[in-house]
């Protein structure tokens, strides 16, 4: 399923989401200059997370944690993580302040790569992209908005079509697809292409952490008003 909308208003302007999805743009802009197959690899080594290396140079790797979230391997990559970033991180922010937001998408995208590595330690495939924290998104939306209305273009044999699906079917579907992929690489005892526990364990983390970062949801204005005899407030909804 390919998400396209959401019904859920927001209250404020998304600045960090816009910026976190220039910040991928940029990574990926770094991958495409460089010159050369060689350089590429080398680029990709230098600041991609490689789980075996955490070990081995923890000062090292613990900041290719970071940086290996805003590049991506290809163009379907990028455009498919920032299209879910925009549409489920713009109604987290809203609901958790611009500052907040910031912190709770790293945190979310370093518990997502500790998953990963911490069931594939000897792993030696370059883990990049922004899967793991935008998962993390997707937990907190997943509890924030159950009710919500995802459109998104829905698989039906070989056509697509346009569908409102429960934001709790789309996210909660997509979470047991990381798992039920993830348990399968974790049998054959191969990390894969795919880091499918940094998804899911971004997932979960993006749940947990949720609860540390949200602000209270707001309060109906009250509005005074007169007539009638009977005064006092009345609240708007």
């Amino acid at each position: 399923m390919i998400p396209l909308k959401d019904n859920i208003k927001t209250r404020t302007f998304p600045v960090v989401n816009y910026l976190l999805i220039a910040g991928n743009i940029y990574g990926f802009v770094q991958e495409l200059a460089q010159p050369n197959a060689k350089a590429f690899c080398a680029f990709l080594s230098r600041w991609s997370l490689v789980p075996v290396a955490l070990a081995q140079a923890p000062d090292r790797a613990w900041v290719t944690i970071l940086s290996s979230m805003f590049l991506h391997m290809g163009w379907a990559h990028l455009i498919g993580n920032m299209l879910y970033l925009w549409l489920f991180g713009t109604n987290v922010e809203d609901r958790m302040g611009h500052r907040r937001y910031l912190f709770f998408y790293l945190l979310c995208g370093v518990f997502a790569a500790l998953a990963q590595v911490s069931l594939f330690p000897a792993s030696k495939v370059p883990m990049v992209g922004a899967s793991g924290a935008i998962a993390g998104v997707m937990g907190a939306y997943f509890l924030l908005y159950p009710k919500a209305r995802i459109t998104a273009l829905v698989p039906i044999w070989i056509f697509l079509r346009v569908m409102e699906v429960p934001a709790i079917f789309f996210l909660g579907f997509w979470f047991l697809l990381q798992a039920f992929q993830g348990w399968g690489a974790l049998a054959g005892g191969a990390a894969g292409g795919v880091a499918w526990w940094a998804h899911a364990g971004g997932f979960l983390a993006g749940g947990v952490l949720l609860f540390f970062f949200r602000k209270p949801a707001p309060r109906p204005r009250q509005v005074s008003y007169r007539g009638g005899g009977f005064g006092g407030h009345r609240r708007c909804r």
